[in-house]
């Protein structure tokens, strides 16, 4: 059994029927020996893009969210105090403060994360993306 992180791109085209996700990755993350986890970053973010104007949403993040989750069976991942404190030793690869904040949730948790972004796959942390 593996436990896996979604980036936050991925968990929306997982919601939108996966057409951008490998039938690989797709494999892997409906396969229900795993673990799949999405992150209270991803909320963070969702919403304050949401609120910004630069997202828009069918019902508010509030209530469409924990929905998706439920219905994909994903767990929520809370953002804890040790994974902010992993941000303290991240060489500086990435700008995207809520991309270094999985990151620091995945080494925390010891998770892979699901990600195609080429600059998070340069950390020293386990990433899956075909």
């Amino acid at each position: 059994m593996a436990a896996y992180l979604l980036d936050t791109c991925v968990a929306f085209w997982y919601f939108d029927g996966g057409l951008r996700i490998s039938q690989e990755v797709l494999g892997i993350l409906r396969d229900p020996i795993h673990d799949v986890y999405f992150s209270d970053v991803s909320v963070l973010e969702i919403v304050i893009k949401h609120r910004l104007g630069r997202l828009r949403l069918p019902q508010p993040p509030s209530r469409l969210l924990p929905s998706l989750a439920r219905k994909h069976e994903f767990e929520i991942l809370p953002l804890i105090t040790a994974a902010i404190f992993r941000l303290e030793t991240l060489p500086s690869l990435h700008r995207d403060p809520f991309d270094r904040l999985l990151i620091g949730q995945a080494l925390a948790h010891h998770l892979t994360l699901v990600t195609p972004d080429p600059l998070i796959r340069q950390y020293r942390v386990a990433t899956l993306w075909a």
